[in-house]
């Protein structure tokens, strides 16, 4: 551990538990229980919740936040420089929430100005190995990113939702709570909520269903025809579902939706 003093031993509780091969940059704030593993390196400006764990070869920089109870797997890199042409080494950063498993090779970049300033990512994520989240996106709670999915600048992945392995989603779509994409996809445009994707390009094959009961599962099952087979404008059909989603709330998410869909929906 780099830089031994008390002003930096200060930042770090106690009750930390570090290797000795482990690198902490003077600066950074060390929650308690939080585990760091061999050739670990923490930048000056990273601040790391209770009970975290850091298996060997993490690298986390830059101006990034996690939370609590997160686990954090060997040789993933978080907070970095992103790829954005534009970025000019701003202040930008990371925020990451609770209870997220990140596993193996993991890279997470920080945001840009243009795009918010921020990559936020929520509670409860399953990051699986080799899953790159590229600079600005934002992914709620509960969601599923399995090995080698890659997410372009600026994309945002609500709640619950999965996507397979080795898909890649482009720059400034939006994939919609419980929303499937199948393994192998290309994303080149929004996902609705519930709907399965699939293919490159991915096209919507479904609704997501299971577990619903009938009810919910007839109103989804209602917005999908509206959405692909009434042969209404985008407009009439968020209007329509807008009504239906007074009588059932599992329909509420699709209005945020269509609100941000800037790239038109998946047909």
């Amino acid at each position: 551990m780099s830089l031994p003093s008390e002003e930096l031993n200060s930042l770090i509780d106690n009750t930390a538990i570090i290797s000795a091969s482990a690198i902490i940059e003077k600066g950074a704030v060390i929650g308690a229980n939080v585990q760091i593993g061999h050739f670990c390196y923490i930048g000056s400006q990273v601040t790391i919740g209770s009970g975290t764990v850091l298996k060997s070869h993490v690298v986390i920089n830059g101006i990034t936040e996690l939370g609590c109870d997160n686990n954090i797997g060997q040789f993933s890199s978080i907070g970095e420089v992103n790829q954005d042409l534009k970025y000019k080494g701003e202040a930008t950063k990371v925020v990451i929430g609770s209870r997220n498993l990140i596993q193996q090779n993991v890279t997470i970049h920080r945001g840009t100005l243009q795009g918010g300033g921020v990559t936020h990512i929520g509670d409860d994520n399953n990051l699986m190995s080799h899953v790159h989240i590229g600079h600005d996106c934002i992914i709620g709670n509960h969601c599923l990113l399995a090995s080698n999915v890659g997410l372009a600048g600026h994309v945002e992945i609500d709640d619950f939702a999965v996507i397979g392995a080795a898909s890649a989603v482009h720059q400034f779509c939006v994939i919609g709570t419980y929303a499937l994409v199948n393994t192998g996809s290309c994303v080149v445009q929004d996902i609705p909520p519930y709907v399965i994707a699939e293919g490159n390009r991915a096209v919507p094959i479904g609704v997501k269903a299971d577990g619903l009961n009938w009810g919910d599962g007839q109103a989804v099952q209602n917005a999908y025809q509206l959405i692909y087979h009434a042969g209404k404008l985008v407009a009439d059909v968020n209007e329509e579902i807008e009504t239906l989603a007074k009588e059932w709330q599992i329909l509420i998410p699709y209005k945020p939706f269509f609100s941000r869909s800037a790239r038109g929906i998946i047909r």
